[in-house]
Formats: structure tokens, sequence, C-alpha cells
């Protein structure tokens, strides 16, 4: 497999913007929920079913701010090419696979990159597994049944430093924390509206679908969030949500 390599400049954006009709970053869309970014987001896949695999590549590569740099059908190889200094933004794991799983493989991927976002992508959405990713450090939870504009955006979540999840997963995890500890009734002074938009947040709505669902801007939805981490003194999506479940918040 021949390797793409991971560092993209403005020229390669500005040629994939054209090439799709797009906006430049010399002449951004001012409507668009997106950072303007000066290089594509590279994102790795490591999924053992060749078709899928495919298909995905294929669909990753038609986002204009996304380059899938490369493709793996097992951790092991991923690795080693981590280990030969490849690191990419975000990578999309399944988690069964031959030779190490998914899981496994999610601590070692952060002690060489811990800035790499990790979405896990598969067919399994049982309780042990989504905890035991989450606990490992992966970003988000995904079912390789979310539609594709789903996974999409869910990559520019994650590599925002979200936690993109679906809403059923979202669930399994709200139940699983809200067993893990006693109730403390701290509201850390959050609004009305902050309460809203973190109660979203836990149910895996992304930032442009709790704007709909407010009938807010995408700009008014990532002020609240930064004011959530503020007063729950946290840095990530993932912290706040998982906060708010254990102290059962609502």
């Amino acid at each position: 497999m021949p390797d793409m390599g991971n560092s993209i400049n403005i020229r390669n954006v500005t040629a994939k913007r054209k090439a799709n009709n797009e906006p430049t970053a010399k002449a951004p869309n001012p409507m668009s929920a997106h950072t303007s970014l000066e290089r594509l987001i590279t994102v790795w896949l490591v999924e053992d079913n060749h078709s899928f695999r495919h298909t995905m590549v294929r669909v990753l590569e038609q986002a204009e701010d996304l380059h899938c740099a490369q493709h793996f059908a097992n951790c092991e190889e991923a690795l080693e090419e981590m280990a030969r200094g490849g690191l990419p933004d975000v990578i999309l794991l399944d988690v069964e696979l031959p030779g190490m799983n998914g899981i496994d493989a999610v601590l070692q991927i952060r002690s060489i990159s811990p800035t790499t976002k990790i979405v896990m992508l598969t067919v399994f959405d049982d309780h042990d597994k989504i905890f035991k990713a989450v606990c490992a450090g992966a970003s988000g939870y995904l079912l390789k049944t979310s539609p594709m504009a789903k996974i999409i955006e869910s990559v520019r979540e994650a590599y925002a430093g979200g936690a993109p999840m679906t809403p059923r997963v979202a669930r399994l995890v709200l139940d699983m924390f809200s067993r893990l500890r006693p109730p403390q009734h701290k509201g850390y002074g959050l609004t009305v509206r902050e309460r809203e938009v973190l109660e979203l947040m836990a149910k895996g709505f992304l930032k442009k679908e709790i704007a709909d669902q407010l009938s807010l801007s995408y700009h008014t939805v990532d002020t609240h969030l930064r004011n959530i981490y503020v007063k729950m003194h946290v840095n990530t999506r993932t912290k706040a949500v998982a906060k708010a479940l254990r102290e059962h918040l609502f």
C-alpha cells in the first residue's frame, strides 16, 4: 500500500476545494460551521473488512476538509507506521480485528501520540466494549450502521475536541456512569441554557445538531460550551459529559 503521507499544504486544500466548487482558504464561506483550515484533517482507518474499508476511504476523500492518508487491515501495521513517525489527526478504529483488537490498541496509540483522536467504529454497542473503549481513551464510539454523513461530521467533531457518539451509544454511556457513583448535586452555576446544551451533548448530539435543536447559531452553542468547560473545570467535551453523568447534573 503506498504511503500517502500526512503533511498536506495549503495548495492541496485549495485544489481539493476548487475541485468540489467549494470556497478556498482565501474566501471562506461565512455560513460554514467548519473552521477554516490551512491543511486537511488527516484521517487513518483501521478496518479488516476490505469492502467497508474502501467504501469509507472513498467517502472520507469526498469531504472537502478531510484526507484519508492511510488505511490498514490490522492494528499492528498502523502502530508500526506511527512508530516510524506517521501521526494522524484522527483514527477511525474497528473494535474486532485480527491480532490485536481495537480497544487494546487505543492505549498504545495514545502513548505514541496523545493528541491523535480515536473514534471507535464498530458493529458492537454492548456496555462492556463501550466502557473499555472510553476508559482507554477513545474520543468517540460510533456504529457502522451510522449514516456516512454522521461519520464524516464525527471525524470533524473529534478533531475539534468533541466526543462523537450515536444517541443509542450515548444512552448506554449515560446508564453506565449513572451506576458508578451516587449523585453529588453540584450545579457549577450553569444557566438553564447551558444545562440544555450539556444534556444534548451527553445524548451524542453534535454542535450543529444542538444548534438546530435549540434554534441557536453554531457560534452561540460554541460559546455555551466554552462557558460550561470553565464552570465545570474541564477542557474537553468528553470530560464535561463524564463529569455531568457521574454527578447526575440532569
